[in-house]
């Protein structure tokens, strides 16, 4: 009885470490994957350096272009965009 009392704290901390730490973290990551997944042309976006730029081409992998000044691109990791500051409207088909 008084091993299951000593181990019963340990298990609580555990539980409020996954719902105060672990389960928010791993939310903001699937956010973050999701909006680099939806990058495409035109969407206006911010790198984690700080970089502010427009996306002017998606390449296949993890890389994409974007123009910071007229006629001025630089490729950049996908993961390394921090924001999103405004998303273009799907072509119409």
């Amino acid at each position: 009885m008084e091993g299951v009392a000593s181990i019963v704290p340990l298990i609580a901390i555990f539980a409020i470490m996954y719902f105060f730490l672990i389960r928010p973290q791993q939310k903001k990551v699937k956010e973050h994957q999701a909006m680099v997944q939806a990058l495409r042309r035109g969407d206006q976006v911010v790198t984690q350096g700080g970089i502010v730029g427009k996306v002017s081409r998606v390449k296949e992998g993890d890389e994409i272009e974007v123009e910071i000044a007229s006629g001025v691109t630089v490729r950049v990791v996908k993961a390394t965009i921090a924001q999103v500051v405004s998303k273009t409207e799907p072509a119409k088909s």
